[in-house]
């Protein structure tokens, strides 16, 4: 096996671990919201791909804002130090949700085009420039 497939699968491996511990927590802080509801709250952070349609750029920037862990990371330590069962549940749907994008081998954007990625290029456009 090359060595390029044993790393996917490995970063593939990573991002369902996150993803899964995502959902573990968000399991134990519901805030009394109906399953099914947490289902449709888990792929809000794709609304940001409504950025592209003022361009490419904006497109790229509010997709990056909604899918960097970093974000998530931050808004999970406000959340906590502010004692704040919505901000932590909403941590950890942006950090859930950008590590399964991730794990679907969606990264964050760059503002030349929607399929370049951090992972590579989407697509039929892998390995073209």
């Amino acid at each position: 096996m090359k060595k390029e497939k044993v790393m996917d699968i490995s970063i593939k491996i990573e991002e369902a671990a996150i993803t899964a511990v995502s959902i573990y927590f968000l399991s134990q802080n519901n805030l009394g919201i109906s399953v099914w509801l947490w289902i449709l709250i888990f792929f809000t952070p794709d609304i940001s791909m409504l950025g592209y349609l003022v361009s490419t750029r904006f497109g790229a920037f509010t997709y990056n804002l909604f899918h960097h862990r970093a974000i998530a990371l931050v808004v999970l330590l406000i959340g906590f130090l502010q004692h704040s069962e919505i901000l932590t549940a909403s941590a950890f749907v942006l950090l859930g949700h950008a590590s399964f994008d991730r794990m679907l081998g969606y990264g964050l954007k760059f503002p030349d085009n929607f399929k370049h990625t951090n992972l590579g290029w989407m697509g039929k456009e892998k390995g073209i420039q």
